[in-house]
């Protein structure tokens, strides 16, 4: 018998491959300085946003500014420490335009204290920030797909930090959750893979955001920084927008479980 191979129509099946139109998306934490570009490069491929975080203001914000730019979206409030906040607004994104397709997890703090200073409270705060509400918030998105038979997409933001300590500097809370999210992926992707939900990370190194403002106002750690970047520069929000859509896409429907390190080769080269 044979050799069988598939027919393919490359100009039918790749024509969609990064196609988000209609597509249903959820980003809490999505109006921080990547977030906002990740919201934006979604509405650009036609997803319906929304975004949502602790600030009602700044969510409503940048959905105003995404429908002015003639696309759907939506700004809630919703706190992600908290179990119940984050099922009602996973339950309002429903309400509002049906079952998430996509999830993309835009929350992460960090609470910078030396070893020996590490506090009970500020370890707590970013771990329930960064590895809890992750926990639940997939859990919550994920029970919206799987009952609505949605093949979709979760992605995690997470940063070179989980697989790269960070010397003379206090990022132990920081450092360990988001290690520990990387695990969380991992397993999430292997309990949902039989619905046909894939579930990947994005891992940054310092991107130019509001975050980071007074880490490169240190002329001394900001050239340390670019010196170990093989590209020799610093990362733009929207050099974190492409790795997401591809996860967020069509073209990524055969990858799960995985983390693309957004670096600028520093992980390549430790």
């Amino acid at each position: 018998m044979g050799k069988i191979t598939p027919v393919i129509d490359f100009s039918t099946e790749l024509a969609d491959l990064f196609d988000l139109r209609g597509k249903v998306a959820y980003l809490p934490g999505g109006y921080g300085g990547i977030g906002a570009a990740i919201a934006w490069g979604l509405a650009l491929r036609g997803a319906h946003v929304v975004v949502s975080g602790r600030s009602r203001e700044k969510a409503e914000k940048l959905a105003d500014q995404i429908k002015a730019g003639g696309h759907r979206a939506l700004g809630i409030a919703a706190d992600v420490l908290s179990v119940a906040d984050i099922k009602a607004a996973v339950d309002q994104v429903v309400r509002e335009f049906g079952p998430p397709d996509i999830f993309v997890n835009c929350v992460g703090i960090q609470r910078e204290e030396p070893l020996l200073d590490v506090t009970e409270d500020a370890f707590d705060e970013v771990y329930r920030s960064n590895l809890k509400s992750a926990m639940f918030l997939a859990q919550a998105v994920a029970r919206c797909q799987t009952e609505a038979g949605v093949k979709g997409k979760q992605v995690h933001l997470l940063s070179v930090r989980a697989q790269l300590g960070l010397r003379d500097r206090g990022y132990s809370a920081y450092c360990s959750t988001k290690g520990g999210l990387v695990m969380l992926i991992k397993q999430h992707a292997m309990e949902l893979a039989r619905h046909g939900i894939t579930v990947n990370g994005v891992a940054p190194t310092f991107v130019y955001t509001e975050m980071i403002q007074h880490v490169m106002d240190n002329p001394e750690f900001k050239q340390k920084l670019l010196e170990r970047i093989p590209l020799g520069r610093i990362a733009d929000p929207k050099d974190v927008v492409g790795a997401v859509l591809f996860f967020c896409s069509p073209a990524s429907d055969f990858v799960t479980g995985q983390i693309m390190y957004v670096d600028g080769g520093i992980t390549a080269s430790q």
